[in-house]
């Protein structure tokens, strides 16, 4: 009876088609447009690690389709370069490699350690910054899961006082005369303390178990034990494309290219297609049409009773809609205009042109009835509770900012829920400033990304302080910087925003929200401080000093600059980094300090140490000669 389920969605000639095209055996040969040794997915073994799909070996994958795919989710090719421990890249550069220790497929969770403080005796993790980049199909556990070690080197204290158990550990890079420390992040040391006596903290993911309770064997072997324990990862599934999910559907394994497209299904009959594997031989095929055929006529005279009911041909309806639909009812006055589905299926011409995939869905391109182009962001999540919908247009339906993206309207029908934004023709911003295979046209110059950084600044200013109802972001990351037609930034993707009223400075969140790598201390560990709208800063100043890092390319591939980490590299380098990169010339060194100073200042650990938004844009409208550097306090 699952077939009669399609009264709630299709209407009867679209049911007719469908069961017509279910009849028609196994595709044609041209949905074959690949070879068979297109690439290879047998199960390796390296050490005791088992390596298969969505994993592969990168050195095996290197020339499969010219050099440009890889069968598996992008991003986890992985190195097996000796018997011993195979080896999983996060970023760029040696000190960006980690062991892979197993890979758990039942649970999608792989298992990594620093090979440093595996295999040797390194006791400290200096310059092994642990982060997962945007573009790898990685991301960390929930928090009951995982754990971290903070680590405050180059101490001006010896002892911390009450506690008998925290003793001074060696780490390579201490100063003479400075001392380090290591201690749970979730211990009762007082955090900011140590932040204000150390000139640089370290962050580590560990596991969360009994390895990270603070006893007499702490300072000496304690630590060193949930070091080598590693961290887990988990494989995000949820941004799949369409076409993968239908290919892993029937059995089949994704190709991707290198640029994270889908590009064929691997069958397990050893035929590859571009949409997804055969499911069984003509015979099988019969029989199950001789089933689809007598249930047609059973479900005839249910379609025909339903088709007179009102709501007899719309999506079925989520068990969160009346929720949403309250909130929207409570706020008619100020969210934007709504469309059905069947609007939006026409406007982009039934999904017609992708512009981009992301964990929340796809988002398209499309028309208004007026001739103006749209992006529509379709939410495929539809088993929460449609908080990030509701937050997406309650937030940004307050605002009118030139450099806040406009939502120009939205669809909620059944499970169906879009949001319909202006259309952004130079896309985001880390196709320009973050792409690994960039060339001379993607890269913008000094001036660009300073204007580009200005107005981010000011968008975020506005959100903090201008609009009626304070909003703070708390996913500022370039991915999330669109860039119009002259490259005027737009701050957009407010999924995970929270509204707050003018007064407030303190901000209550359940668990840590954000990107790695742009989250502020004060989000995953509450002793550093308060949760505000200086976390924003935070993320902001990380997102400004990548766009510094990654806009020279003779830094990026500078191999003291590239095995640092950089905000610690810029901050010992500042002098001569303004002057290489704006080659002599006065104008563009002002504005690259100007980035870099800025940036150094919103990335203090302390939120109360960090500017407001307010007065980054003072800083970037002023002269260099008022900008001082802030302490050394950094963390990786």
């Amino acid at each position: 009876m699952a077939l009669c389920s399609l009264r709630h969605r299709l209407p009867l000639p679209l049911l007719l088609a469908v069961l017509f095209a279910a009849s028609r055996g196994d595709p044609s040969d041209d949905d074959y447009k690949y070879n068979t040794s297109i690439c290879k997915v047998q199960p390796y073994t390296c050490g005791d690690v088992n390596i298969s799909y969505p994993f592969y070996l990168s050195d095996e994958t290197a020339d499969v389709l010219g050099n440009n795919s890889s069968c598996g989710y992008p991003g986890l090719g992985i190195d097996c370069v000796d018997d011993k421990y195979p080896i999983l890249q996060l970023g760029s550069g040696p000190d960006y490699s980690y062991n892979v220790t197993g890979i758990d497929y039942t649970n999608s969770t792989i298992s990594l350690a620093d090979p440093d403080v595996l295999d040797g005796d390194e006791s400290c993790p200096v310059d092994h910054n642990v982060t997962v980049p945007p573009a790898v199909w990685l991301n960390l556990l929930p928090e009951y899961t995982v754990g971290y070690l903070l680590f405050f080197a180059n101490c001006s204290i010896y002892t911390i006082p009450g506690q008998p158990y925290i003793n001074p550990i060696s780490c390579p890079s201490s100063l003479v005369g400075y001392y380090s420390f290591v201690i749970p992040s979730d211990s009762e040391v007082p955090q900011q303390t140590l932040s204000r006596e150390c000139k640089q903290v370290i962050q580590v993911p560990v596991l969360q178990n009994d390895s990270l309770t603070i006893d007499s064997q702490w300072s000496t072997n304690g630590y060193r034990n949930a070091l080598k324990q590693g961290f887990q990862l988990g494989w995000n599934s949820s941004r799949k494309s369409e076409l993968c999910t239908n290919c892993e559907g029937s059995n089949g394994h994704c190709a991707y290219s290198r640029y994270g497209e889908f590009v064929a299904c691997l069958c397990t009959n050893g035929r590859v297609s571009n949409h997804e594997c055969t499911k069984g031989s003509k015979g099988k095929t019969a029989i199950i049409v001789g089933i689809v055929a007598g249930t047609l006529f059973l479900c005839l005279g249910i379609l025909i009773f339903f088709s007179a009911r009102k709501y007899a041909w719309l999506p079925l309806k989520s068990k969160d809609e009346p929720r949403i639909e309250s909130f929207l009812q409570k706020n008619g006055n100020i969210h934007p205009k709504r469309y059905t589905y069947a609007n939006v299926k026409r406007m982009t011409k039934s999904f017609d042109v992708k512009l981009g995939q992301g964990g929340f869905g796809a988002v398209y391109r499309g028309n208004l009835h007026d001739g103006r182009q749209v992006a529509v962001k379709m939410l495929k999540d539809t088993k929460g509770d449609g908080e990030e919908f509701m937050n997406e247009v309650a937030s940004i339906s307050r605002t009118s900012h030139i450099n806040v993206v406009t939502l120009l309207g939205f669809c909620l029908q059944g499970s169906k829920r879009a949001l319909i934004y202006e259309y952004m023709p130079n896309g985001s911003l880390e196709r320009y400033a973050f792409n690994r295979n960039m060339n001379s046209e993607n890269l913008l110059s000094w001036e660009k990304l300073f204007d580009i950084a200005i107005g981010t600044a000011r968008g975020l200013e506005y959100l903090h302080r201008g609009c009626n109802t304070r909003i703070v972001h708390f996913d500022i990351k370039p991915h999330n910087i669109l860039l119009d037609q002259d490259f005027c930034p737009k701050i957009s993707d407010f999924g995970l925003a929270k509204l707050c009223l003018n007064k407030e400075s303190a901000i209550s969140i359940a668990g840590a929200r954000g990107t790695i790598g742009y989250i502020a201390p004060e989000v995953y560990s509450k002793q550093f401080g308060l949760v505000s709208s200086k976390s924003d800063v935070y993320s902001y100043g990380m997102m400004v000093l990548e766009m510094v890092g990654a806009r020279d390319k003779n830094t990026s591939e500078n191999s003291e600059s590239s095995s640092q980490y950089f905000p610690q590299w810029i901050y010992e380098h500042l002098d001569d980094y303004c002057i290489s990169a704006s080659e002599i010339d006065g104008e563009t060194t002002e504005l690259v300090r100007k980035m870099i100073v800025v940036g150094l200042w919103c990335i203090q650990v302390i939120p109360t140490d960090r500017p407001t938004m307010t007065r980054v844009v003072e800083m970037l409208e002023g002269s260099t000669s008022n900008l001082e550097l802030p302490p050394k306090v950094l963390l990786s």
